[in-house]
């Protein structure tokens, strides 16, 4: 027997034990059932893991406050802190989950779009934007009309049609080309906005000059790295290809610590590091009869342009200097990064991991350095990685910039 229900050796006392006994039975109920009640039914009085998200409803909870993660083997070697914003782990897989949302968002709010009426999003994009925009238009009850370049790797085309987007592949032309694909998005879109018998309404999401773009990384993305890296970042780093996110985060960051340096990456083939550092949209492998596409010639996609956007423009003034990063370099460092860190990532965040290392490089130790971790290598497998898989493994020590 438990020692606290023992009966009274004498006699006399076993009845007054036994309600002695009763009581405490009773009193220890009603303190257990407090306790759970407190634990179960009182929240804010539970002691809660701050690392852990809330329970949360639906995809679009997701979007946004991605985490951020120091690269070890970069800041061993360079002296520098190197830290990544993984925007590949929004939903989607890319930043352009928060661009779609708040395109989406303000046609709502504007009665442009009405969920599960068969309304239309039409969009042009290399991939990214048009997965994210048929993500949540799946989510969201809308359905989404994508026109891309046709040589876009097939990963994203098969993950476009595999999701129910209407895809639609356009051959490789300049902007200045009514056949280009971002034009041709657009014309999708008016021929349904303006047929009477179409009841249906219909957007062009227009990414590159849609000033929705970069607001929303001057809202969102720009103040989870701030708060992240605790308010002391010495560089941020990314490449463009509307121009919205280091439009956004750079005149953020910048607002908050005007020392702060804003880097652009760029790739081969693009003209926005010449526009930056000479003030001329213009590059040499873009001499006639020497380039390949009508876009911009280079292995890496989703970021680099030969024109300027609404939203890079907003970026400009904020972008301190231009590294160009060539292919090779790009390949080199997606091998490495897989081997050495186990970070399997699509070409923009190669490039931009190459211009942290030539800034730290160049700057000197001591720096945190915060790159953008665009997409997943698992979207360009049969492109780009069908390339940097066979690249050579290097000595980051050894490395040599260009």
């Amino acid at each position: 027997m438990y020692p606290i229900l023992r009966p009274c050796r004498r006699d006399a006392c076993n009845l007054h034990c036994m309600s002695s006994n009763i009581r405490f039975l009773v009193a220890a109920a009603a303190l257990v059932a407090v306790s759970y009640s407190l634990w179960n039914l009182d929240p804010p009085r539970r002691k809660k893991n701050p690392l852990l998200r809330p329970k949360t409803r639906g995809v679009v909870s997701l979007i946004g406050n991605t985490p951020l993660i120091e690269i070890p083997s970069l800041s061993k070697l360079t002296g520098c802190k190197i830290y990544a914003k993984l925007e590949l782990m929004n939903p989607a897989g890319s930043a352009k989950d928060r661009v779609a949302l708040a395109i989406i968002r303000e046609n709502e709010k504007l009665g442009k779009l009405v969920p599960h009426n068969g309304d239309l999003i039409f969009e042009g994009t290399s991939g990214s934007t048009g997965i994210s925009f048929t993500v949540l238009a799946n989510a969201l009850g809308y359905k989404a009309h994508i026109c891309l370049p046709s040589d876009t790797s097939p990963e994203k085309i098969q993950l476009l049609t595999s999701l129910g987007a209407v895809v639609e592949p356009v051959k490789p032309a300049p902007i200045v080309d009514p056949e280009q694909y971002t034009n041709m998005a657009r014309r999708r879109a008016e021929e349904v906005a303006n047929n009477p018998e179409d009841k249906r309404n219909a957007i062009f999401a227009d990414q590159f000059e849609n000033d929705f773009n970069w607001r929303i990384h001057y809202a969102t993305t720009g103040p989870e790295i701030w708060e992240q890296m605790d308010h002391d970042i010495d560089f941020f780093i990314t490449g463009s290809g509307t121009g919205g996110t280091i439009a956004g985060v750079s005149r953020f960051l910048k607002e908050k610590n005007k020392a702060l340096k804003v880097v652009l990456a760029d790739p081969q083939g693009s003209g926005l590091a010449n526009r930056i550092n000479y003030g001329v949209m213009y590059d040499s492998v873009e001499k006639e009869g020497t380039r390949r596409r009508h876009q911009v010639d280079t292995v890496i996609e989703g970021v680099g342009l030969n024109r300027l956007t609404w939203n890079f423009q907003h970026a400009e003034k904020y972008i301190d200097y231009a590294e160009r990063v060539t292919d090779e370099e790009a390949l080199l460092m997606a091998k490495y990064l897989s081997v050495n860190e186990g970070l399997f990532w699509g070409p923009s965040a190669a490039i931009n991991c190459v211009a942290a290392v030539k800034a730290a490089l160049q700057h000197g130790p001591g720096h945190n350095i915060v790159v953008i971790a665009c997409d997943s290598g698992a979207r360009h497998l049969l492109k780009f990685w069908k390339n940097a898989a066979d690249a050579p493994i290097f000595k980051l020590e050894d490395y040599n910039p260009k």
